[in-house]
């Protein structure tokens, strides 16, 4: 009997940071995936860049499925750097800025179409 190897190679992981662009003057961010200590280097980079040069930064969260406390410390100290805007914040994102407790400081927008307007009185969830 001739078997076929075994193809144990794990495949390629989705990149964390899927675009970067300028829309409506806001610098938007587009992450996906799990972001955790092992992958968030790449939106790390992406996010100290657009913090550099831009007032106000949108992070598109819409496809991020995990995200853990290197993601929180990313988004505070984002947030002390300039304008945050979190767009389409999911379960997983959420979830992690309510229990941590800054659901009240960084500010998040049901859409991306919402965060690239002007900024909202009160804060959307």
């Amino acid at each position: 009997m001739v078997r076929e190897p075994l193809d144990n190679s794990t495949p390629a992981a989705s990149p964390v940071v899927a675009a970067e662009r300028e829309i409506n003057g806001c610098w938007v961010v587009r992450a996906q995936g799990e972001i955790d200590c092992d992958s968030i280097d790449p939106l790390f980079i992406a996010m100290w860049q657009a913090v550099a040069g831009h007032e106000v930064v949108v992070l598109d969260t819409s496809a991020v499925t995990f995200a853990d406390s290197s993601f929180l410390s990313l988004l505070i100290e984002t947030h002390q750097q300039t304008q945050l805007r979190v767009a389409a914040p999911g379960t997983a994102v959420t979830r992690l800025l309510r229990t941590a407790g800054v659901d009240r400081v960084i500010r998040t927008y049901p859409t991306l179409d919402a965060a690239l307007g002007p900024p909202s009185p009160s804060r959307s969830a």
